[in-house]
């Protein structure tokens, strides 16, 4: 007879209770917090029947740990880093972004088998849909040039192609001496890869941890013999990769890197990655003797091994997921390092910037302009400026223009409501048609592995969840029947406006334009919120020029009720083409010229045309999305104060989880307003 469900066991059928004797696991919150959310309870004291004992892989504390398991019979779970971890390495204080959970063993350790090598072994691998989730994340972690650890820097000079690349790791490493592997191997190696390729050069990859001071390698300066290098700049490991003939390594995860790169690495250890038909093995491994693609590889390791940790949403997610995170955190590193002098920035929006851009270095306000530029060109920092506040003339490396994003916040920016998006601009600024901006880049930039279906599956979310830019919400007006064309009323000194506009550049005048094309037609005006608000000046008697006045309505609602929309540059334009609808632009905003909307303005020749005169491909909608919602702006969580994905954004703005208009913002502005004139200090 069945007896009652086993309540000390996960869902994965591992000892809910885990007993750890190391005291590192008291000082890791976000491992602690990964095996929670696994179904795992750590508890220090004495296991008992049905209880675990965890330990970290085969650390010098993880005797303890297996002591205890072995005299009481007890289950022993070994834990290890994810091969996607983090930006810095672990030592530099750093937490996972995944784990490896293994009641078998672990996967460096050659003697006994790990649950990935049993992945490897038996599982079928064949899955369509996990293939191809595969082939896009080797696809993305290629064009993000991701590896386990992050610190390198892409705009680092590459040595010429055409070398011999040898990997080193750090001295003593569990993963070295439990891949049947000693310090002499590495002596081995590059005695051999000298002997294999006597006219080459021959370059030593440093371990990140070891350039970073933490650890020692195997190689040194009297390593270098002639046509010999040691390599210890933080370069992209991929990049390495790509311009190297051939890969001599241990048992390094570069090696694994090379695989995923199209190298046949010669391998001196028995690593997770050899005996699969992948690699050229010194001592190939008795118990691996299937073949594998390079694909399968990748699904077993990095999609079916690892759980992975949502640090925004405090919860387990996907490995999709966790490289949505990465990406997310990475560009904000990769932009940030070397920190940012900040200009044209008014008083109130200071804390937000600083908690975005001033996570790796304090940002660095200075007023005027030319003053930032010239600080950021001594200290080496970028320069941040307020896309509206640019002078003239002012050409600095590094500089970036910031403007509000897309998907912004629950109330106005004019209501000094904070930002959960910004955009950063190395070319110009989105509503700037005159120039290129990096938004027009990343449109006519072929999408990145996934991401069309990214793209569509956000779009997806922006549409049940009733998400827009500033998510003011209101009311729905009786509207007559008939054929409705909703026309967004805008701020007519707007920079948008100035900049893009056509023929057209007041409301009244798009109004009458929008009537003498359709007499017929029912046209809704909807005021633009700030002007509303009472926050900007632009009130428009419609007599005669509109049906209905649609005053603090639902944009998103009147969107849904219309049958298409009449605008020069509003955002409320991209939000009708996210919907479905029509479009007009009588102006040039960054959706108009590429063949998703009716132009009547003057579209710039470079969104038809390369400069070779060939027509431009046209982009698709999602490709559109993916520009403007995923790839330019960054992203702001205020719950977790770290870069986030958009989805969190969007999740956020759903729930209202968000920070509102504060009475200190209100005195900042007030302030700044009564100070403004006469000292110029904010401009």
């Amino acid at each position: 007879m069945a007896g009652p469900p086993d309540t000390d066991q996960t869902a994965g059928g591992l000892p809910r209770r885990l007993f750890f004797f190391n005291a590192g696991f008291l000082r890791q919150k976000r491992l602690r917090r990964m095996l929670a959310l696994a179904g795992h309870e750590l508890r220090l004291g004495r296991p008992g029947p049905g209880d675990g004992v965890v330990v970290w892989g085969r650390s010098p504390y993880a005797a303890r740990g297996e002591a205890v398991a072995a005299r009481l019979g007890l289950p022993l779970i070994r834990l290890e880093d994810a091969f996607l971890r983090s930006i810095r390495p672990g030592r530099a204080g750093d937490p996972p972004l995944g784990l490896l959970i293994d009641p078998l063993g672990v996967h460096f350790d050659a003697a006994a088998p790990s649950t990935l090598e049993r992945l490897l072994a038996t599982d079928p691998l064949d899955d369509s849909n996990l293939l191809r989730r595969a082939r896009e994340g080797m696809g993305r972690m290629a064009a993000l040039h991701l590896s386990k650890y992050n610190i390198h820097d892409l705009a680092l000079p590459l040595p010429a192609p055409g070398y011999v690349l040898v990997v080193d790791q750090t001295r003593g490493d569990a993963a070295i001496r439990h891949s049947g592997a000693n310090a002499s191997t590495f002596a081995e190696m590059l005695a051999t890869a000298r002997a294999d390729h006597p006219t080459a050069r021959i370059l030593i990859k440093t371990h990140p941890e070891t350039a970073l001071g933490h650890r020692p390698g195997h190689f040194g300066p009297a390593d270098l013999a002639p046509g010999t290098t040691l390599c210890t700049a933080a370069l992209s490991p991929l990049a390495l990769l790509e311009g190297a003939i051939a890969v001599y390594t241990v048992s390094s995860q570069l090696g694994f890197e090379a695989i995923l790169a199209g190298h046949r690495p010669r391998v001196f250890g028995q690593p997770f990655y050899s005996g699969w038909g992948l690699t050229e093995d010194v001592t190939p491994h008795p118990r691996r003797r299937r073949t594998l693609s390079r694909t399968q590889l990748f699904a077993a390791a990095m999609i079916l091994a690892p759980i992975w940790y949502d640090p925004c949403r405090d919860r387990l997610c996907s490995f999709e997921q966790a490289l949505d995170q990465m990406e997310a955190e990475l560009r904000a590193f990769r932009e940030d390092r070397h920190g940012h002098v900040a200009s044209g920035m008014r008083l109130w929006k200071r804390g937000p910037l600083q908690q975005i851009f001033g996570q790796q270095k304090p940002l660095l306000f200075r007023t005027p302009p030319a003053r930032a530029a010239a600080l950021a060109a001594r200290t080496g920092r970028g320069l941040l400026i307020w896309a509206g506040q640019e002078p003239p003339g002012l050409s600095t490396p590094q500089l970036r223009r910031v403007e509000d994003g897309f998907l912004r916040s629950r109330g106005l920016g004019a209501d000094l409501v904070p930002p959960l998006s910004l955009v950063t601009d190395d070319l110009g600024v989105y509503y700037d048609p005159s120039r290129e901006s990096r938004l027009e880049r990343l449109i006519t930039s072929p999408l990145p592995p996934g991401g069309a279906a990214r793209a569509e599956a956000l779009r997806a979310r922006l549409i049940a969840s009733g998400v827009s830019k500033y998510n003011l919400g209101g009311t729905l007006p009786d509207l007559p029947p008939g054929h409705r064309i909703l026309v967004p009323g805008q701020v007519e000194d707007d920079a948008s406006i100035r900049l893009g506009a056509g023929d057209i550049r007041t409301n009244r005048a798009l109004l009458e334009a929008a009537r003498t094309a359709h007499p017929g037609a029912v046209i809704v005006y909807k005021p633009h919120p700030d002007v509303e608000a009472g926050l900007r000046p632009g009130a428009l008697d419609t007599t005669g020029l509109a049906d209905v006045i649609a005053r603090n309505a639902d944009p998103l609602a009147l969107i849904a009720a219309c049958d298409a929309v009449w605008t020069m540059t509003s955002l409320l334009g991209f939000e009708a083409l996210i919907r479905g609808k029509p479009v007009t632009c009588l102006g040039a905003p960054f959706y108009a010229g590429w063949g998703l909307t009716r132009d009547l303005g003057p579209i710039p020749e470079r969104r038809q045309r390369a400069p070779d005169g060939h027509p431009l491909p046209r982009p698709t909608l999602d490709h559109l999305i993916h520009a403007a919602l995923i790839a330019y702006p960054r992203y702001y969580d205020p719950v977790s104060r770290r870069p986030c994905p958009p989805e969190v954004v969007l999740d956020r703005l759903a729930s209202g989880t968000i920070p509102r208009a504060s009475r200190a913002n209100r005195l900042l502005a007030k302030l700044q307003g009564a100070f403004a004139s006469k000292a110029h200090l904010w401009r």
